[in-house]
Order: C-alpha cells, then structure tokens, then sequence
C-alpha cells in the first residue's frame, strides 16, 4: 500500500484528502506546516508528498527547496489556490512533480497521483528497450513502431499514447490519466484529444485495438 504525506493546514482539506485516498487504498498521514513536511520527507516512510504552498510557519516553495537541497526524489504534487502562472514556473522549476490547483477534483488528484507512482516504480526497474503485444513491436531506443513486420509512422504523442497502451496491456485507463500521462499537468479535462488519438491510433494499428470503456476511457485489447 503506498503511503502518502498530505501537507495542508486547512483542517477541512486535509481531512477531505485523507478520507478521499484512503478509500481509494492509499495509506495517508496529514501534517499542517512546512516543518513537519521536511522531517518526514526526510524519513523514507512515504511514496508521494501532496504539498499546500500556503504554510503557517514557511513557505511551501521554501520546502520543497529544503527537500530538494537535501536529495530527496520522493514525488512532490503541489496543491493550491495559487493558479498564476509564475507560482507553476516556480514549483516545477524548483523540483515539483506536479502543479494542482484548488478547487480540484479528487479523481483527477488520483490520476496524477497513480502517474507519479508509476513513474517512481519504472524508474527503479532495468531499462526496457522493447515492448511487444500480439503483432505490435515497439522500440523505445529508436522509437520505432512495427505491425507484423512493417514500419508504422506515428507521431511523438501517438508513440508515447501507445507505449502507455502496451505497458498496461488489457488494463482500463480513465481519460484523466491518459491527458495527465501523455499531454502533462496543464491541460482541460474537457478536452477531446484523447479521443481524437485513439482514433489515430485505430487507423493506424485497427479499429479493434483500442476498446472504449464507456463512461471511462480506453482498454489495449491486442
């Protein structure tokens, strides 16, 4: 079970999350100021730190800072009411993983979430130079794609939407996560993209590739 640091001094947000992830199988332990933050950070018992920026006794830019300067990889999600675009700069600049803006919505908190996690977990497996499912080759070193054989043209985001696919293979994945895993932290969930890839995708590796998930998102079914 992953365990997770919630630095939030507004009492009714950090019970919200709290409750929220752990119904969703996550272990939580909220905190309410930039001290705590650093001295458990500094512990290794978490696997993610979500990190308000408005602190009581510091600066949540300053902590981060702190964390940083101190080696620290553990995956750090801002969470804020701060929504311009120099405190975004300024947080991902200076070592955050992600940017999230208050008012959220909790699935898409656990998108990210599950996204940094799995991005921790891949960091700490040997490189992988291949993946293949059925009669799809994908090449990470050259970035190529092949179908039986022959060479598919896909573009960078068709190419990292598939490689998302084939990782996950026979795996539901919500569109939240594909728009926060393929296209990053900034975007409108409103968005069609997703679907527009897909389609792409479809065309190019056939229609019974990618299976909707309807109200949900998409399956690779190959």
């Amino acid at each position: 079970m992953s365990k997770i640091l919630i630095v939030e001094d507004e009492p009714r947000i950090a019970s919200f999350l709290s409750k929220g992830l752990e119904a969703s199988g996550f272990s939580t332990l909220a905190v309410d100021s930039g001290q705590s933050a650093i001295y458990l950070a500094n512990s290794d018992d978490f696997d993610l730190l979500i990190l308000d920026l408005g602190l009581p006794d510091q600066d949540g830019l300053s902590v981060l800072e702190h964390i940083r300067g101190q080696g620290e990889t553990i995956p750090v999600i801002i969470l804020t009411v701060y929504d311009d675009l120099r405190h975004k700069l300024q947080g991902l600049n200076g070592g955050a993983d992600d940017y999230v803006t208050k008012p959220f919505q909790l699935e898409e908190l656990i998108a990210r979430i599950q996204v940094q996690l799995r991005k921790k977990a891949q960091a700490s497996k040997p490189a992988q130079l291949t993946l293949e499912v059925g009669d799809i080759v994908l090449d990470l070193r050259q970035r190529q794609v092949r179908k039986a054989g022959q060479l598919i043209e896909l573009s960078t985001r068709e190419f990292t939407l598939l490689e998302l696919f084939m990782r996950r293979h026979q795996e539901a994945i919500s569109r939240a996560e594909l728009l926060s895993e393929v296209w990053g932290y900034d975007y409108d969930e409103s968005s069609n993209v997703v679907d527009v890839y897909v389609g792409y995708l479809r065309k190019k590796l056939g229609a019974r590739a990618i299976e909707t998930v309807r109200g949900f998102g998409y399956r690779f079914r190959l």
